[in-house]
């Protein structure tokens, strides 16, 4: 199930295809289709929601680990237990949030995405964290979107310019 909004027209093709009206598309990002190109169609609202939305999964994630917490501690599974879960969560989602974080800026090695899965779901706190402070600025990913968007689009322009007409109407020289 998709979380993008806006036309079919918008959501087709990516940044490296290109359009039957000519030149690349831009890639949708979650929750904001291709709004971030120019920053239209609801861009400051869904941002406002995409950071409130992360915080409010982070505190509800932070109390539910609050729980998991105090379930130990009845337990009685001793000190050392204790401070290995708490540390295990800390160490995950600073991981989990510098690998998102990172992600905002570059895309990931798929194989290192899947030896990490295990860790990123302990950590999603951190991943949590890193999408709110990142929806204060910008849409999550828009920078490497934007990038790879603007490349694609000079790319275009370079190849289109190239080409002066239709090469079977010119007239041959005998």
């Amino acid at each position: 199930m998709s979380d993008e909004t806006g036309t079919p027209e918008d959501q087709a093709g990516s940044a490296r295809g290109e359009t039957a009206g000519g030149g690349p598309r831009p890639e949708p990002l979650r929750f904001f289709g291709t709004s971030w190109v120019d920053h239209d169609h609801g861009y400051a609202a869904r941002r406002a929601g995409v950071a409130a939305g992360s915080l409010a999964a982070a505190v509800v994630s932070c109390l539910v680990l609050r729980f998991a917490y105090d379930g130990l501690r009845i337990a009685g599974t001793g000190a050392f237990v204790t401070v290995l879960i708490i540390a295990m969560f800390a160490i995950c989602s600073a991981l989990a949030f510098r690998n998102t974080w990172e992600g905002f800026g570059r895309r990931h090695d798929p194989q290192r995405q899947a030896s990490l899965r295990g860790l990123l779901a302990i950590g999603f706190v951190g991943s949590l964290l890193a999408y709110f402070f990142r929806a204060l600025t910008e849409a999550p990913g828009e920078k490497l979107h934007r990038e790879e968007y603007d490349k694609a689009r000079e790319e275009y322009e370079r190849r289109s310019s190239r080409r002066t007409g239709a090469p079977s109407r010119r007239k041959r020289r005998r």
